[in-house]
């Protein structure tokens, strides 16, 4: 029973690697090419290979829910085509035996997942983006297009580049007062996290009054703030690449700001909830092969696990946003899906017997 059980999970342990491996290497050919069009400054075709090899850790996070249920799906396909589960059946292995014998990869997949996530992708992923916004000119007076914007209190920020070390780079400061009218504005091009408190260099700065605009410039100029390099270092990153410490921590911050936290409250369920979106996926994947899936050819079984994959992705895509604009818990948003793919997981493999 147990070498039934190894060649089950080898089998689709093997289909799992295949599948990541093929897109793994066709999303980084076309990250690549999508880069050679942001080639500019210091930012030249080693720079943009450097950046797609350090966010790869992000993108491997991303595939391994596919990964695993394609690779259900043909591994444990490959099996019923050359009727070896019949023959697996026949010698007395319950449905049930090999539903679990086929999740012991998928939940590898997971648990590299949750390191992943959690650890190694969004630390990589802050350091790409940092190093490409200094290579692409952060320290620029123009705004950088991929800088970042945030409000605390009367005080609307915008930073070219957040490397995750402390230090700041095109730091733009616009100050209003009560009434909405822009009173000061601050410019440097470098700016240092220091004992908790940030220290802008080389700053051009203007006081407007009603009258008149006063235009000065300091060597220096000691900026207090709540913001420290662990939350801006979050601003940097979209919410789905970040940790769950990450998402949480910043959350907290936005409501004592108060902000609207909501996209990153999304981005927090469906990413604490990615296990067992993963685990549904597994068990559509099963449920197929034991069912309408079981004698069809490899490329029909392929092109419908492509179409189940992608309609569980637009239909988590459609509710996300629709959280946010009917105010309904973003977590309801996440579950649907999953409490979806579990039901018609079960109800398949019922009628499979």
């Amino acid at each position: 029973m147990r070498r039934i059980d190894r060649y089950i999970v080898s089998s689709v342990s093997a289909a799992m690697i295949l599948v990541l491996a093929v897109v793994l290497s066709l999303d980084f050919l076309f990250a690549l090419i999508a880069e050679m069009e942001e080639l500019k400054n210091d930012y030249q075709a080693f720079e943009a290979f450097k950046f797609v090899l350090t966010t790869l850790p992000r993108r491997i996070y991303d595939y391994l829910p596919l990964a695993a249920f394609m690779g259900c799906l043909i591994g444990l396909g490959a099996l019923a085509k050359s009727s070896e589960l019949v023959v697996v059946r026949a010698a007395g292995v319950s449905a049930a035996r090999i539903v679990w014998s086929a999740m012991k990869p998928a939940l590898a997949v997971i648990l590299c997942g949750l390191f992943l996530g959690e650890y190694v992708a969004p630390y990589t992923e802050k350091v790409a983006q940092s190093q490409r916004a200094v290579a692409q000119g952060a320290q620029s007076v123009v705004v950088s297009q991929r800088g970042v914007w945030h409000r605390e209190g009367d005080i609307f920020m915008h930073f070219n580049a957040v490397e995750p070390n402390g230090v700041l780079h095109g730091v733009s400061l616009y100050e209003f007062d009560a009434s909405g009218m822009l009173v000061a504005t601050r410019f440097s091009r470098r700016a240092i996290y220091q004992r908790g408190e940030w220290i802008m260099n080389d700053v051009s700065q203007s006081v407007l009054t009603e009258s008149s605009v006063h235009a000065s410039h300091e060597p220096f100029y000691v900026w207090r703030t709540e913001l420290t390099p662990a939350v801006l270092s979050v601003l940097i990153v979209k919410p789905e690449n970040l940790s769950l410490s990450g998402l949480l921590s910043y959350t907290e911050y936005l409501s004592t700001q108060g902000l609207n936290a909501t996209s990153y409250m999304m981005a927090f369920w469906k990413k604490a909830l990615q296990p067992l979106a993963t685990m549904a996926l597994v068990l559509v994947a099963i449920s197929f092969v034991f069912g309408p899936l079981r004698s069809v050819t490899m490329g029909f079984r392929i092109f419908c696990g492509v179409v189940v994959g992608l309609l569980f992705k637009y239909l988590q895509d459609l509710l996300g946003p629709s959280s946010i604009v009917f105010g309904f818990d973003p977590i309801i948003a996440t579950l649907v899906p999953i409490v979806l793919c579990i039901m018609l997981g079960a109800l398949m493999l019922r009628r499979a017997g």
